[in-house]
């Protein structure tokens, strides 16, 4: 199958944190084929340090050829997930895809880390994708009896148990870490049912909105949002049966497909040494 005959049209995805980087460019990809998306983020008013809002998402996913549906949604909380996939199901008549990409940073040492963002970490990352997968189920399940070819990606890396990803950011990593166990477990778990589960990671950092609220973050070795949303597509329209149990890198992605050259994909074009991310060696 060639990369002009993949296609997400008439596909139903759940994209958690979608009012801004990785998930509304996902969302955006997805919409040019005219993908139908649920547009799952809290942010509802514009917020000076972060730009973009569920209702600016929904005018680009529409702007690009796709079907938006905007669901207010925190993530922690089981009833409004629970309430997001029904209205969902309603809108759309099902969902297809789920794209566990909501996650919250915060790279600081024991001493400086309140248990309140230790909460707040594990409870977006680790417990949101949980309650996410886990509430998507019985439609993903429907997906895969109808042969749709169902899958859940989530952004997460593959599991290392390296003590230096541990040292200096005990509580991210572990919520991080947390996400990427739903994929391990979840994607031997839903074999059964037909239901593909992976992660996708960026071999660098990326240039989004919440990553320059990190002090020392220079923008301009990162890439775009876009590498990912690209490498997504490409796993999410894969032939089926598709593989299941994967920790994807997005420029290997993309080089399985011919694409090599990523310069389109930097902030500032020409740029070599870009900033590494989090749990790769």
């Amino acid at each position: 199958m060639t990369s002009t005959e993949r296609s997400l049209k008439g596909k139903t995805l759940f994209i958690t944190g979608a009012s801004r980087g990785i998930g509304l460019a996902i969302a955006t990809r997805a919409a040019r084929d005219g993908a139908n998306i649920a547009l799952i983020a809290k942010t509802v008013d514009p917020n000076p340090k972060l730009p973009g809002t569920l209702h600016t998402a929904a005018e680009e996913v529409r702007a690009a050829g796709g079907q938006a549906l905007v669901l207010q949604t925190d993530i922690r909380d089981e009833e409004q997930v629970a309430a997001a996939v029904k209205q969902t199901v309603e809108h759309f008549g099902g969902i297809d895809i789920l794209v566990n990409n909501a996650s919250a940073i915060s790279l600081t040492p024991t001493p400086a880390t309140p248990m309140k963002r230790f909460d707040l970490m594990n409870g977006v990352n680790a417990r949101g994708t949980y309650c996410c997968t886990q509430a998507c189920l019985p439609a993903l399940a429907a997906s895969a009896k109808a042969g749709r070819s169902p899958q859940v990606l989530t952004l997460s890396p593959p599991l290392s148990m390296k003590p230096h990803w541990f040292a200096n950011h005990v509580a991210y990593t572990m919520a991080k870490y947390g996400m990427s166990m739903c994929t391990l477990g979840h994607a031997e778990e839903f074999k059964r049912l037909g239901i593909a589960v992976n992660s996708l990671w960026p071999r660098t950092a990326i240039a989004t909105a919440a990553l320059q609220m990190i002090p020392g973050v220079d923008p301009k070795l990162c890439r775009q949002p876009e590498i990912m949303s690209d490498a997504a597509w490409f796993i999410l329209t894969q032939p089926a049966p598709a593989p299941t149990g994967q920790f994807f890198i997005d420029d290997d992605v993309l080089a399985a497909q011919g694409i090599t050259d990523l310069d389109i994909y930097s902030v500032v074009p020409g740029t070599k040494n870009f900033l590494p991310d989090f749990f790769l060696d």
